[in-house]
């Protein structure tokens, strides 16, 4: 299920709302997944996993974030705890705020080099040249000043865990019912007859197959299968969605992709066309 958190067209209003308090219900930090795999533990899984450590409002907006992006991810409330469940756990990946009372981000880096190499990414409010150097001489992997965008943290995120090797590869080949997608030759075949798809309506079609009996919303299949287009109304998905269905049905598949009313798109059962 969908984690709660600021409604997408707050956080498109309000790219940078990290100076005022965020109204939101509880995030579920301990389970989440990417969206081509089953959920899992944090612990226990194989997906990138992220520790935060930072002020609640921050912490809960990047956590909202990274379940959006489809990441594990856990929360550090002070630097001890940080340290224990770097320790403890292992994450992938380490988002620390530098400006924390007692023990700052700068000192838990300092202590978590001496027993683990996990990336580590610093978020400040302090600007000054001198003092992004001296969080990427300590151990700090990129440094990132408030305010920023969630949308870029993510990607940096996602660009650090790639330089890692800590990414896991997306499947190439992938089928469903009569439906057979290529993603390293971008072709998708129904029943043996090649689709003539878009690049962006392969893209769609890819996300929905990762997980073909999750619901996913306007807001999702945009964020997923949109890489830059960020821009883009999430009622343009309906169109593609249309087109989608009219090239299934042009080769006699007329379940290829539900609706589910109120909610979103998930794959149907992509029968093959009768003989």
């Amino acid at each position: 299920d969908p984690v709660a958190g600021p409604t997408d067209a707050y956080v498109k209003q309000h790219p940078v709302p990290f100076g005022e308090f965020l109204p939101m219900r509880p995030l579920l930090s301990r389970f989440i997944t990417r969206f081509d795999r089953v959920p899992r533990d944090f612990i226990a899984g194989e997906e990138p996993g992220v520790l935060t450590l930072g002020p609640a409002v921050i912490s809960d907006v990047i956590c909202f974030a990274l379940t959006r992006a489809g990441y594990d991810h856990a929360l550090a409330r002070d630097g001890k705890s940080a340290l224990d469940q770097l320790a403890a756990y292992a994450p992938d990946l380490l988002v620390l705020d530098v400006g924390l009372p007692e023990m700052d981000g700068l000192e838990v880096c300092r202590q978590a080099r001496r027993f683990s190499d996990v990336p580590i990414l610093f978020l400040s409010a302090r600007a000054e040249e001198i003092d992004r150097i001296l969080g990427l001489e300590i151990g700090g992997d990129d440094y990132v000043t408030k305010p920023f965008s969630p949308r870029e943290l993510i990607a940096r995120i996602g660009v650090i865990l790639k330089r890692q090797g800590r990414m896991p590869e997306a499947e190439a080949v992938r089928s469903h019912g009569a439906l057979l997608l290529n993603e390293t030759e971008l072709s998708a075949s129904l029943a043996g007859a090649m689709l003539d798809l878009t690049r962006l309506e392969f893209s769609i079609l890819a996300v929905l197959v990762a997980r073909p009996k999750m619901v996913f919303t306007r807001q999702q299949i945009l964020d997923l299968a949109y890489a830059d287009n960020i821009h883009v109304s999430d009622r343009t998905i309906d169109s593609h969605i249309r087109n989608l269905r009219a090239k299934f049905a042009g080769h006699g598949c007329g379940d290829a992709i539900e609706t589910v009313h109120g909610m979103g798109f998930r794959m149907g059962a992509c029968s093959a066309p009768d003989p």
